[in-house]
């Protein structure tokens, strides 16, 4: 009898740890080329699906997401422009309100132009790092806020490859934020 109690309690730990696992974290396997260089097909990459429970996508940001359409499979991009936000691409160069980003993770810049697009509110204009072979938001459509399933977290496959996924920051966007808030200090008032 005491056996056959520690074998319930196990499973039932088992279960437990099971169900948790899999409201937090999921994995998906990359299907295609899009990533490129930093992704590559068949990698399998362990996605965090509370990283945006309590915060929003940020730029720069690696995300696993259902696309606006039909799909057999969800789609891996760089979340680039935010809501509200002014995107355009010209000159082989992408710009967020105005901004040139500095894109030392791209495969190669891109070799098409977009007119200024603002993002919608609530949703995300994404980017594959494979920038002239990718369907993304450069095509016309972005991304809603409720079908992005979470952030890339850890690609565990193939084993020469395995490390924390590398999400990037944009020092030309840091250094913005530090002049509006060191003009906030000097002024006394936020600026919008």
């Amino acid at each position: 009898m005491k056996i056959l109690r520690e074998v319930v309690i196990t499973v039932l730990i088992a279960v437990a740890i099971f169900a948790l696992l899999r409201l937090t974290v999921q994995s998906y396997t990359v299907v295609m080329s899009s990533m490129l260089p930093n992704f590559q097909e068949g990698d399998c990459i362990m996605v965090s699906k509370v990283a945006y429970r309590s915060s929003d996508p940020q730029r720069g940001q690696v995300v696993i997401f259902n696309p606006p359409f039909d799909s057999p499979h969800p789609y891996i991009k760089r979340v680039i422009g935010l809501p509200g936000e002014t995107v355009e691409i010209k000159d082989e160069t992408v710009f967020v309100n105005g901004i040139a980003l500095v894109e030392e993770y791209t495969m190669e810049p891109p070799n098409y132009t977009m007119a200024a697009a603002q993002v919608p509110e609530d949703e995300y204009f994404v980017l594959g790092d494979n920038r002239n072979n990718s369907n993304d938001s450069h095509t016309g459509w972005t991304v809603p806020r409720d079908r992005i399933i979470g952030k890339a977290w850890f690609l565990y496959w193939p084993p020469g490859r395995w490390g924390v996924v590398k999400h990037y920051a944009y020092p030309e966007y840091s250094l913005l934020e530090g002049q509006e808030i060191a003009l906030t200090l000097s002024i006394g008032v936020q600026l919008e």
